[in-house]
């Protein structure tokens, strides 16, 4: 039997919108692996009834013996006469993973085959054994998602699909690679894109959860009541109000809603409500609040599943014994951003607690786990996770080993440049614990041939897979715990820091016992290194940064290689892949890093130096670090191509462009400290021409002239300057 361009898909009843949505799927890609040819070809019948008797379906008695009928969301796919290849399953997500596995094993479509860019060598037909048979089994993980979070890229991105832009297609092809990893839920976006795409995630089959600072899925009190202060004691009747009309309308989905009480965005509701000045008036509000909540939803549905989130200042509150949680609710115990399961670090404090159930404690668990981050300091959003699968996959496997199995929601943000790690996930939540688990290496190593194998199709794959694990191994180390491991966030936010505080605190400062000035640091910048002056502060981050830019230049180095051996080969489309999803990362990180040394560079002059010339130098230094993070920019944007135009186009957080403007703002700053108030001085000096600086009759021969062209007449004289 062969799948082929003529194969169709049937079912004996009517389908859900979900599964259809699936069929179409499988479709589309029997049309972009197979070459148009004429019939002969199988068909695929999809048969979905409530506990159906595996006598219908199998005959062979190592499965007759087992279980009476097909578990929810499991399925059977077996040969059958006639030329027909069956689905069974018992429910709708039953049917689509298990329409998934016939277009991943048989046509080789990858999870992600669209966000990995995955080129297709289409064929006449693709052989199944005409005896083939396959029984899924339970998946690990009871829910099992992604919350798209942060997702800017996504949200500003105007795909052309078609011939017309659709921009609802991130969110499709997000949910459909969900689904192939075997996903079942999802927070479909942040704020308003949360509720935006509810409907859509409903269409798929997945379930709805909630941001963990939306409890309920609720509008925000501040946002609905501009003008009142946000206190429940105040308005309880209000926030009752707005939990009652989160829940009536999301009556039509499948929801697993989140309880809890946070403050009016990301943070404590405290910062909104000063009373409650006690750890346990906090945590008797938030145990009231979540049981009334829990009391609400179950009104309206006796079997509803409920979860709550033990993040950041909730988690310390339970630790502690002050928050009491009705036996069923899901606890949902979260990773400091980094993967490392231990409470995240806020501004400058970082308790670390440890954030995973007590060995022994039976209740529901689960987890929500960051494949990206975003916390202006050192986390990775536009890159992959820093640390390494070896440590992802130590601190998954101690969830499962104390239990946390009812619930994991993995950060996702926008998908493409996490696909790696969120297929690692995914193994874990289908799989479990591996039997393989006692030899690390081996379990990472065979992931990582397979996820390449599935989308570098070249002779040279063990080359792209030696890039891949070199990833954690060129990561930023800054700070002594084995997470501690730094993202492009590292260089843009902290560089962005070192310049605000320079700028602010300059014209202020006194000088110290050597006649240099002396600013006091920034306390923004104490998580990172807590030091008496900004100039020691500026030490640290240049002495990180010159290591991290040797490093990723040699990184960069060894891929451009692999680069040009694939093409070399004549694998030109897998060239293109591996530097769409590989090295446009690094190249994002040698030169945010490079930006960031140059801007080090730039304050450590004017702090170092004596007289005007230290300007010049600054000067000259920040315009470098200028022009690093433009052609990083630069770099970044000239990965767009086909569908991805525009994809990167709102880098709005960590903010490559940003750190630009940032490095210029600096550079006019110096000018002024150097060149000012008349600003003629330097032009003079290395404008042919201008006058020249030693006899002054005329102040100007020469307008003036901007930043950029003052620093490209320093830099044709930079050898012999600097």
């Amino acid at each position: 039997m062969k799948i082929g361009y003529s194969t169709k898909i049937v079912a004996d009843s009517i389908l859900s919108r979900a599964v259809r949505r699936t069929v179409s799927a499988l479709e589309r890609d029997i049309r972009n692996t197979c070459l148009r040819s004429g019939g002969g070809f199988l068909d695929i019948v999809l048969k979905k009834e409530k506990c159906i008797p595996k006598e219908e379906y199998i005959q062979k008695e190592e499965y007759i013996q087992k279980e009476e009928y097909i578990q929810k969301e499991c399925f059977v796919i077996k040969a059958l006469e006639h030329n027909k290849l069956g689905i069974y399953a018992s429910d709708d997500l039953g049917l689509i993973y298990g329409i998934y596995h016939i277009s991943k094993t048989f046509l080789s479509v990858g999870e992600f085959w669209f966000w990995n860019e995955q080129v297709f060598k289409k064929k006449r037909g693709y052989q199944v054994p005409d005896d083939y048979t396959y029984e899924s089994k339970p998946y690990k993980v009871r829910f099992r998602g992604w919350f798209i979070n942060d997702e800017v890229l996504l949200s500003e991105w105007k795909p052309v699909v078609d011939g017309s832009v659709k921009e609802d297609y991130p969110w499709e092809m997000a949910f459909e690679a969900l689904l192939r990893c075997g996903g079942n839920m999802t927070i479909p976006g942040t704020d308003f894109n949360a509720a935006r795409f509810r409907d859509l995630a409903d269409e798929y089959g997945l379930y709805i959860t909630h941001h963990h600072a939306e409890p309920l899925g609720a509008e925000m009190f501040s946002r609905v009541y501009p003008k009142l202060e946000a206190s429940f004691d105040k308005y309880p009747d209000l926030f009752i109000g707005l939990w009652e009309k989160a829940i009536a309308k999301q009556k039509k989905y499948h929801v697993i809603w989140n309880l809890g009480f946070r403050g009016q965005g990301d943070r404590p509701f405290w910062a909104d409500d000063p009373s409650y000045d006690t750890k346990a008036k906090r945590g008797q509000l938030i145990s009231k609040l979540i049981r009334k909540q829990y009391e609400m939803v179950r009104s309206h549905d006796a079997g509803a599943v409920c979860c709550t989130n033990l993040y950041g200042e909730i988690m310390e509150l339970y630790q502690g014994g002050y928050i009491d949680l009705p036996d069923d609710v899901i606890r949902i115990w979260a990773d400091n951003g980094y993967g490392k399961m231990v409470s995240r670090r806020q501004n400058n404090h970082n308790p670390r607690v440890m954030a995973l159930p007590g060995r022994g404690d039976t209740g529901a668990h689960g987890i929500y786990y960051h494949a990206s981050f975003y916390d202006l300091q050192a986390a990775a959003m536009m890159t992959m996770l820093p640390n390494s699968p070896e440590f992802v996959e130590d601190e998954l496997c101690e969830v499962l080993k104390r239990g946390g199995d009812d619930s994991w929601i993995i950060n996702c943000s926008n998908v493409k440049p996490h696909t790696y790690y969120l297929d690692l996930m995914a193994v874990f939540w289908r799989d479990g614990i591996s039997r393989d688990q006692n030899d690390k290496k081996y379990t990472i190593s065979n992931h990582l041939s397979a996820y390449v194998d599935r989308y570098y199709d070249s002779a040279l794959n063990k080359m792209v897979e030696k890039a891949y694990s070199l990833w954690p191994y060129y990561s930023v180390k800054y700070g002594p715990n084995e997470d501690d491991h730094a993202g492009e966030q590292y260089a843009n936010h902290c560089a962005r820091i070192l310049v605000d505080s320079f700028i602010r605190q300059y014209h202020i400062i006194e000088n110290d016992v050597d006649g240099h000035h002396k600013i006091a640091p920034s306390l923004e910048l104490q998580w990172a290194c807590d030091r008496h002056s900004l100039k020691d502060q500026v030490y640290y981050f240049k002495e990180k940064y010159e290591d991290a830019v040797e490093g990723y230049k040699e990184y960069l180095g060894f891929c451009m290689s692999v680069e040009d051996k694939l093409k070399a080969a004549g694998d030109k489309k897998a060239a293109i892949v591996f530097d769409d999803n590989l090295i446009c990362q690094v190249q994002y990180l040698y030169y945010s890093y490079l930006g960031a040394l140059h801007i080090c560079s730039s304050i450590e002059a004017v702090l170092e130096g004596t007289g005007d010339e230290r300007f010049i130098k600054a000067f000259y230094e920040a315009g470098l670090s200028s022009k690093v993070f433009k052609k990083g920019y630069d770099t970044m944007r000239s990965h767009e191509h086909g569908i991805w135009k525009g994809f990167y186009a709102n880098d709005c957080e960590s903010d490559i462009r940003q750190s630009y403007y940032v490095a210029q703002s600096l550079m006019s700053y110096l000018r002024v400290l150097g060149d000012g108030p008349h600003f003629y001085k330097w032009q003079r000096k290395y404008q042919q021409d201008a006058g020249g600086d030693k006899v002054l009759l005329i102040l100007r021969l020469k307008s003036h002239i901007t930043d950029d062209k003052m620093w490209e007449l320093i830099d044709d004289q930079a050898s012999s300057l600097f």
